[in-house]
């Protein structure tokens, strides 16, 4: 794994299909890693007729990238998604190896904290995987989902040779006889964009996802996925990833939002975090400082 200076070595690795049909921000993902990584390995499976994922990939050009082609296995269900992830993980030769899924960026200024981290800790057998605090936007680039239902961290670094294995929807990682993996944090983080695109991206988006689980999507509207009124969420006053500049100067759908119901409007509370049960574990969190959330990772290392 190492090279024949001893420096270690990391490797990136991702998964896409349908990356370009469904909105995606697959490029800036992997552009946001190639700052930190000695190789970047992308799964693709084949997708829509009209998907250009893998010419999307290509396009970067770029030595370190190699596409390893994947089989989607519809039968899989959301398992599919771990298969994927897994393909990547296999292909890859680094002594740890750095997750970034199609919808997660990291943020320049992180860069060399993580590489730091991979190097420091090398030595330390204990340490299985770096755990990342998330940023989940949501609706658009300046609101945040930061209560119950939604992970404030996850395991996006990964110790290879030590059997870790993508579980489950490819949300983390066990070895592979389910134990979770012991981990220490990576002072970085993951601003995660999933729930920040066009209503009707977002609608197709989550009718694909819930497809693979065997069941309906629910109804968020007509017109397209129906965000809510975002003024109940904490706002983002910090920078973006420079590789998303772009990407958020281009947002076109600022009408299809809204801060505010209409007094006296009737509306379905849909999103986790209006529900009652939701609202009342965020507030015991915040005025007892536990995260109530499931958790992925086994013990947490201060090293």
């Amino acid at each position: 794994m190492r090279g024949a200076s001893g420096a270690v070595r990391i490797s990136g690795f991702s998964f896409a299909r349908n990356a370009t049909v469904l909105d995606y921000p697959l490029r800036e993902a992997l552009l946001s890693v190639l700052p930190i990584v000695d190789e970047l390995v992308v799964a693709i499976a084949p997708g829509s007729p009209t998907d250009e994922t893998k010419g999307l990939v290509e396009s970067i050009d770029d030595p370190r990238i190699r596409i390893v082609d994947a089989v989607w296995d519809e039968s899989r269900g959301h398992l599919a998604y771990s298969d994927l992830t897994n393909a990547a993980l296999d292909a890859c030769t680094g002594d740890w190896c750095l997750y970034v899924q199609a919808d997660e960026v990291l943020h320049e200024e992180d860069a060399p904290t993580v590489r730091r981290r991979c190097e420091e800790l090398q030595p330390d057998s204990r340490v299985e995987g770096l755990l990342f605090e998330y940023l989940h936007f949501f609706g658009d680039y300046w609101h945040v989902q930061r209560g119950q239902g939604w992970y404030a961290r996850e395991i996006r670094v990964v110790r290879n040779g030590i059997g870790v294995r993508s579980v489950r929807d490819a949300q983390s990682f066990r070895r592979q006889g389910q134990e979770r993996l012991t981990v220490a944090r990576a002072g970085a983080r993951v601003f995660h964009y999933g729930w920040a695109r066009h209503p009707a991206r977002m609608r197709a988006k989550t009718e694909a996802f819930w497809e693979h689980r065997g069941r309906s999507a629910p109804k968020t509207g007509d017109r397209g996925y129906d965000y809510g009124p975002l003024g109940r969420l904490p706002r983002w006053a910090g920078s973006h990833p420079a590789v998303m500049s772009s990407r958020i100067a281009a947002m076109d759908w600022r009408g299809a939002l809204r801060e505010t119901d209409a007094p006296g409007q009737a509306r379905t509370l849909i999103h986790k975090d209006e529900r009652f049960l939701y609202r009342a574990l965020t507030t015991v969190s915040r005025l007892t400082g536990i995260d109530l959330n499931h958790t992925n990772h086994g013990r947490l290392l201060d090293v």
